[in-house]
């Protein structure tokens, strides 16, 4: 027999695809963050190094 009524877990679906879509983005930022707290870093000790 066919379910009737609304579709079987779209709604649970789409509401698990944007929470994972939110994870992988604050993942995909803190890496870009991350690389760029390191390239100043570098920086920073490049040009104390050039100074000494």
């Amino acid at each position: 027999m066919a379910k009737t009524g609304r579709e079987k877990n779209t709604k649970n679906k789409a509401k698990h695809s944007k929470l994972m879509d939110r994870k992988k983005n604050k993942a995909r930022s803190e890496k870009i963050l991350r690389k760029e707290r390191l390239q100043a870093i570098v920086k920073k000790s490049q040009e104390n190094q050039d100074n000494s």
